[in-house]
């Protein structure tokens, strides 16, 4: 722009007219001014009523309680401009509008998937994917058909399995694995991603033995007569395999990363709270996102402690990235194992492994600085914590911190964290996650995998503050659904259904027996949720958790344009057509991002 400074302003001449010309002139003036502001007010309001997209004929259940259902919605950019009825919708359209007719299909506020991880969903689609290998044989089958394509000598790695359904259900040991693979090494990690087995080629790598000691917050499974590992290896002793293993490059991480997001817009997710990341996941992230191949709308959480954890203590948080499409403000801790592998932590031992109650994955003392300071610095932290101990445990840390940085020592007063799963509570924590404003951020679809080992591994007793989400709604707690993706499938109508049933996909409620016989067994089937509480669960209160409850979570005015539209009424059809029911079609900021073919 050029510098006009330097010229010198010449000096303005008046003339005055007396009194009542300068009363007609200010007249003149006002009414030229009236009637420019309406000139220039009648485009503006045209245009204002005028919208790009005007989707009509849904049956849109808005999640706004001033307006829970409507027919049309109206979107300019990426926002909401109106939500209502067909003929009032009328208004908005023009010449250039487009409208899409929704032929009666039902309309919920963009899904969002509170806890999963992308990069292992990309992974899962790309690689050997055990999911479904529903006895010994199929798995080792499968295991057999990618040695067999493999160059002799290099890595067989794949994820997936898990031994619940087997006959007998026994983890598979590393002599399955030799059998079919002597000379190859094997790493195969278990569908909770808390456990895997190893063939011997790869315990030799690793140099494991039988004189080869547990690393903090892990297990070397042995065999009970010769002390011999078995080849199963829990939580951190998976580290002394893994980091064998050849490590994917940038390039492979984006394409997981790309992969996954893919599958999840065909599935309807408008958002997913990817449950922690690495300081090498972040490039290949930004790198889809600055390339357009990302739709998906991702709030990130990142590992600690770490360098990715250090790094967003130190940089701050990222907001609304991509134009709301990337926010990253959040830390992520591994707290426990899982149950299934009996690494969740207890507080009494495992009712079918009374010699272990699994164990901690984190020192205390080294999270306490990490969490005051996280105060200080206005980012919040979420937990994995499932057994008992471990969410009694972490609940403390959380309420210490909290004491230690008072409200007006932080960047956030209110500062929303989460404890992620919070499958086991005992009945004398479960108040305290309303008390202390702490999150459950829980995945229903755990409890219709898990009642096939649950009741064996808990006892009869435990059961009753097992997957409590409705004993936490009760209390006042802000529950949140996901789907731990790739631990489960990760289908937004699999998690739907399994909060409001608590029966397994087949309609089984404890995995052999009738509901009726489960209720008696203990299942706790009262702890399922209405249909309302399970579509808030994956709207409105994922939006809250992400600071997000003013621009997502509810389909009214001024609000983003996320839509998943779905096949069928999931609010009124019988639970088992839930599971039949599939995204039609998933809109980001008024943009068609997936639409099924017919």
């Amino acid at each position: 722009m050029k510098n006009y400074s330097h010229f010198s302003r010449p000096k303005r001449r008046t003339l005055d007219l007396g009194p009542r010309h300068r009363e007609d002139a200010r007249m003149k003036i006002r009414a030229v001014a009236v009637i420019l502001a309406f000139c220039t007010a009648l485009p503006a309001a045209a245009q204002s009523e005028n919208a790009q997209t005007v989707f009509v004929n849904g049956n849109i259940y808005t999640m706004n309680e001033r307006q829970p259902r409507a027919e049309a919605i109206a979107v300019k950019g990426d926002r909401i401009v109106f939500v209502g009825s067909n003929a009032d919708a009328k208004k908005y359209q023009s010449a250039e509008t487009k409208t899409i007719d929704l032929a009666g299909k039902t309309v919920v506020p963009g899904l969002t998937d509170s806890h999963c991880h992308i990069f292992g969903i990309g992974e899962r689609e790309m690689n050997l994917n055990l999911e479904g290998a529903n006895t010994l044989e199929d798995f080792l089958k499968r295991v057999k058909e990618r040695v067999a394509k493999t160059e002799h000598g290099k890595w067989v790695t794949g994820r997936g399995w898990i031994e619940t359904f087997w006959k007998p259900p026994q983890f598979p040991t590393r002599a399955d694995l030799d059998k079919i693979a002597p000379d190859n090494p094997v790493f195969l990690t278990r569908a909770d991603g808390h456990a895997a087995i190893a063939n011997s080629a790869a315990l030799r790598i690793a140099k494991i033995d039988k004189n080869t000691p547990n690393p903090f917050g892990g297990e070397i499974l042995r065999d009970k007569e010769t002390g011999e590992a078995t080849g199963m290896l829990l939580d951190h002793a998976q580290a002394l395999v893994g980091k064998n293993i050849p490590q994917p490059t940038e390039a492979d991480r984006r394409e997981a990363f790309v992969v996954g997001v893919k599958r999840e817009l065909s599935l309807g997710w408008c958002e997913i709270q990817n449950a922690g990341s690495n300081v090498e996941d972040l490039p290949p992230i930004h790198q889809a996102f600055a390339a357009g191949q990302c739709k998906l709308r991702v709030y990130n959480a990142v590992y600690a402690p770490g360098p990715a954890g250090a790094a967003l203590l130190h940089d701050g948080p990222t907001l609304n990235q991509y134009n709301h499409r990337f926010t990253q403000r959040t830390i992520k801790v591994v707290f426990d194992g899982a149950l299934g592998s009996r690494g969740a932590a207890l507080l009494e031992p495992y009712s079918d492994a009374p010699e272990t109650s699994g164990y901690l994955t984190q020192k205390e003392r080294e999270l306490e600085p990490i969490f005051e300071e996280a105060l200080r610095r206005g980012i919040q932290i979420e937990t994995h914590a499932i057994g008992d101990r471990a969410n009694r445990v972490i609940l403390d840390l959380y309420e210490r911190a909290m004491k230690s940085v008072p409200p007006e020592q932080r960047k956030i007063r209110e500062p929303r964290w989460r404890v992620e799963h919070a499958q086991i509570l005992n009945a004398v924590d479960l108040p305290r996650f309303s008390k202390l404003g702490v999150i459950a951020s829980m995945q229903p679809s755990h409890a219709i995998s898990d009642l096939f080992f649950a009741p064996s591994r808990l006892g009869k007793e435990r059961l009753a503050g097992a997957y409590a989400w409705q004993s936490l709604l009760k209390s006042g707690a802000i529950v949140t659904g996901g789907s731990d993706a790739p631990v489960e499938r990760g289908e937004p109508m699999i998690e739907f259904y399994a909060a409001v049933a608590r029966k397994s996909i087949k309609g089984e409620s404890d995995g052999a027996r009738s509901a009726e016989a489960l209720a008696k067994a203990g299942w706790h089937p009262e702890q399922a949720v209405s249909r309302e509480h399970a579509l808030k669960m994956f709207t409105l209160s994922p939006a809250y958790a992400a600071f997000e409850e003013q621009d997502k979570g509810a389909l009214e005015a001024g609000k983003l344009a996320d839509l998943t539209v779905l096949s069928k009424d999931i609010m009124k059809i019988p639970e088992a057509e839930i599971l039949t029911t599939n995204c039609t079609m998933t809109v980001i900021g008024g943009e068609i991002v997936f639409e099924r073919s017919q």
